[in-house]
């Protein structure tokens, strides 16, 4: 979306802690305005200035110390110029991973706080004030909800068994026996969403945004 709306001459940097997922981004993204670049969210390796725009897509919510991410977005933007965040409702408002991680932390009761990331912020105002605290000036905290359409139920667990993502990895560490535990109470909550075999789900989002 972001190479969509840059000149030929333009460039977007995709930045994340995880070679494999910078791996798989420049292999997903064939461009030569795309760069992808080892960072820490918290400690971004660019001068103050250098971006028109930072987004963040369904990450700052995993950062150790979010605030601390957000005034690096500041840091490296030019003045004037937004950025965007987008993170997870709460679970029963995006149950596509709000069921999954209910049935993982009901069997590592002892790993709710960190399976229960995904959603840690899930609150507009706290949202907000991490933005304001970070110096964004005109901020805004909207929902957006999408509904999606799973072809099956198999299709569902592909990324969850490829270990897509911090609670597929937690999912894959269980033994198999509790791997069928959690996998039967999932599907079990998900017939709620079944129509003619298919798993039609919504999940809403916060979309946070600031000027620098």
């Amino acid at each position: 979306m972001a190479l969509a709306q840059i000149e030929p001459s333009g460039l977007v940097v995709g930045a994340d802690i995880s070679r494999a997922m910078l791996a798989a981004a420049t292999t997903r993204l064939a461009d030569r305005r795309f760069w992808a670049v080892a960072a820490d969210g918290q400690a971004l390796p660019f001068a103050d200035g250098t971006f028109d725009s930072v987004i963040c897509q369904l990450s700052l919510q995993f950062f150790p110390d979010p605030a601390r991410g957000l005034e690096e977005f500041r840091r490296v933007l030019h003045a004037g110029r937004w950025t965007a965040v987008c993170v997870h409702s709460t679970p029963n408002r995006a149950p596509l991973w709000g069921v999954f991680a209910a049935a993982l932390s009901r069997q590592l009761p002892e790993q709710r706080e960190t399976l229960d990331l995904t959603f840690a912020l899930a609150d507009p105002e706290r949202l907000a004030h991490l933005l304001k605290r970070a110096g964004f000036r005109d901020v805004r905290v909207t929902r957006a909800t999408r509904q999606g359409t799973i072809e099956s139920r198999d299709d569902y667990w592909a990324p969850i068994e490829a270990g897509t993502g911090q609670l597929p990895q937690a999912y894959l560490a269980l033994p198999a026996s509790t791997r069928r535990a959690v996998r039967e109470e999932v599907e079990a909550r998900l017939g709620a969403f079944e129509s003619g075999g298919r798993l039609v789900l919504s999940v809403e989002m916060l979309i946070g945004a600031g000027q620098a």
